[in-house]
């Protein structure tokens, strides 16, 4: 059932003057509005501590909104009939005494879903919680919506989890990573499960090894105070690339729906082979940017960004090697990277196959002759096979070919951003997409290990020039066993 013919719903946004509200999720929202996804009674309400008229908070949406949604798709019409939605309240969410004028701006709920959306920081998530029970506004309509990342250890993320599960039901709590709403990330469900073609080949009798990118050009620009107590590590790997890993690796759900297709993604998880103690400084880098250059334009070190502790050991990049302890991938080797102020922004999944047991005819270059998979996340969508093919010419010199399948290409329709089909499935109540709790604290489980090891080692990052690829250990790792990262370096 969709959004328009289904129950009004009141989407209330806690943050809604922030940086994620402003390029995220209002823009979705609007797109939602415009392709007649919401009911004509759905309101959103924003709330933040800064002091906004509803016409002052409405011209400073305008203006995000017409500054992020695609070229050409801001409707001057159309968003005069979403103005009308948002409504705006200043509320210090910390104070539980304001809760009550939230209750009022709301109403009677009248059995409208109620959808609480958390784009705040994690501390203010279990009070937030509290202080809309106390309000009477945590009835059974009611879902709650947590941006990651949900606590910053295994321990933090059970107690904001404990905290949360003493108002919201698990079924009605939604822990988002907006990577699984991306259009490549579920065509890779649709290619590994809607195709007979790779099924037999997707495990280590064929697969030589797999990479998981995702590579950032920007440093932290102003996240200066959450990114220097989070790091990479925490920011991106315990969340966006273990989510990624896991639908890479999981089997076959018995039916799509949320439960089954999160019971695959924990096993997975459980599946991991720990990284501990020396393992730690074998099968993982940590680095930090310096300053450096890209196209002729100097960047600065990470000690220099905005609010940086000019002596931070924080991590802006990471690579590690990880396995996974089953019959499907024993011997395969997972490699993971991510990091800021990079060379390039992409994020992308590498399959690459298996050599043939024989080089029957020559090669153009030594590259072993492996078919590769490579499946981009941004900055476009597209899916690409590299396929052996004969030379023109005589002789039977083989070189190196690509199927690809772009996005934008293949269907003319406008593609959906991952928030817009998020909300939707909250709206819906679809929770496939989401974390389930025992996911987070299996994925906290494995990384914790490795935020202990580099404590323990008492290592600074390994520098690397802003502009750059990252550090040379980071090309040490793939190297030990034969391989590369596939990267454009000149």
């Amino acid at each position: 059932m969709s959004a328009q013919r289904g129950l009004a719903c009141d989407i209330v946004v806690f943050g809604g003057t922030g940086d994620l509200a402003m390029r995220k999720l209002l823009p979705a929202l609007y797109y939602l509005h415009k392709d007649r996804h919401l009911h004509a009674e759905t309101r959103i309400l924003s709330l933040a501590r800064a002091k906004h008229d509803i016409d002052s908070y409405r011209r400073l949406v305008q203006r995000h909104v017409s500054q992020y949604v695609t070229q050409g798709d801001f409707d001057p019409t159309v968003w005069e009939q979403f103005a009308q939605r948002l409504d705006y309240l200043s509320l210090d969410v910390s104070q539980r005494v304001a809760f009550p004028r939230l209750a009022k701006a709301l109403g009677e709920s009248a059995g409208r879903v109620r959808v609480f959306y958390l784009a705040t920081m994690p501390n203010l998530f279990a009070a937030t919680a509290k202080h809309l029970a106390s309000a009477g506004l945590a009835n059974d309509n009611a879902r709650i919506v947590l941006e990651k990342p949900l606590g910053e250890s295994l321990e933090t993320a059970n107690q904001i989890n404990d905290q949360i599960g003493t108002v919201f039901d698990e079924s009605r709590v939604f822990r988002i990573d907006h990577y699984l709403g991306k259009e490549a990330v579920q065509n890779l469900m649709a290619l590994r499960f809607g195709n007979a073609l790779f099924e037999p080949l997707w495990r280590n009798a064929h697969i030589d090894h797999v990479q998981i990118s995702v590579l950032e050009k920007v440093g932290v620009e102003n996240r200066g105070d959450y990114y220097d107590n989070a790091g990479a590590i925490r920011d991106m790997v315990q969340n966006h690339l273990l989510q990624l890993l896991c639908l890479v690796a999981m089997e076959a759900p018995v039916h799509f729906e949320p439960e089954a297709v999160r019971n695959e993604k924990l096993k997975i998880l459980e599946a991991l082979r720990p990284i501990t103690g020396m393992d730690v400084q074998d099968h993982t880098v940590r680095g930090q940017y310096s300053k450096g250059k890209r196209a002729g334009e100097v960047l600065p070190a990470y000690y220099f960004e905005k609010s940086v502790d000019h002596d931070s050991n924080t991590e802006t990049f990471v690579a590690l090697k990880a396995e996974i302890d089953n019959w499907r991938w024993a011997g395969v080797p997972f490699y993971l990277r991510t990091g800021k102020s990079l060379a390039q922004r992409k994020s992308e999944i590498v399959i690459q196959f298996k050599a043939v047991p024989h080089r029957l005819f020559p090669q153009g270059s030594d590259r072993p002759a492996g078919n590769r998979l490579v499946i981009r996340l941004q900055p476009d969508e597209s899916i690409s096979l590299s396929l052996m093919a004969k030379s023109p010419g005589r002789g039977m010199a083989l070189q190196e070919v690509d199927l690809d399948l772009n996005f934008a290409d293949a269907f003319k329709r406008r593609r959906w951003d991952a928030y817009e089909r998020l909300l939707l499935d909250v709206i819906e109540g679809d929770a496939t997409l989401f974390m389930r709790r025992d996911e987070i604290e299996a994925a906290w489980q494995w990384v914790d290990p490795i935020i202990q090891g580099w404590q323990d080692c008492y290592r600074s990052p390994k520098r690397y020039a802003a502009g750059s690829w990252g550090p040379d250990a980071a090309d040490s790792l793939l190297e030990r066993l034969g391989h590369a990262w596939l990267d454009e370096r000149s």
